[in-house]
């Protein structure tokens, strides 16, 4: 009987906050990716500042590896500029401080004087700062046109 207590007790104590923590996490990810994506649209390069790791590195669809500096200058310049960028279909696995986060980023913008539109899977990485969460990488590859699964 004494057993089966504090079998109860300990499951109590860790199992519950531990899916409540995942919960929270979860939520906390896809609030931050959402809200860069919203800075991609209007050029809140403050907002990719706070987010983004300062070793961040991402690797584009065309295989180019850019840096932090390299994405802020895009983000101030607004070269390209998006109309649209928005996440979906997104799937948050976590691992302790790190968490992986698949889904398709829809864009639609112009880069320079050429409009364009397309859909990419995506891969990014997020670890742990204090009490937040930073992009450390992210991976994109283009979606044949008219994919969006």
């Amino acid at each position: 009987m004494k057993a089966n207590l504090l079998f109860a007790t300990v499951l109590a104590i860790a199992g519950v906050p531990a899916a409540a923590d995942d919960a929270r996490d979860t939520r906390e990810i896809l609030r931050v990716e959402a809200e860069l994506c919203r800075a991609f649209e209007t050029g809140d390069a403050d907002t990719l500042r706070k987010s983004l790791d300062p070793r961040f590195t991402l690797v584009s669809s065309s295989g180019v590896v850019t840096g932090f500096a390299e994405n802020m200058a895009e983000i101030e310049q607004r070269e390209p500029s998006y109309e649209i960028f928005r996440n979906h279909g997104q799937d948050v696995r976590l691992h302790g401080d790190a968490a992986v986060v698949t889904g398709i980023t829809t864009v639609k913008g112009r880069a320079g004087d050429k409009p364009f539109a397309a859909d990419f899977r995506f891969t990014d990485t997020w670890i742990r700062r204090g009490d937040s969460w930073v992009l450390a990488a992210s991976h994109a590859s283009r979606l044949p046109e008219g994919k969006t699964d």
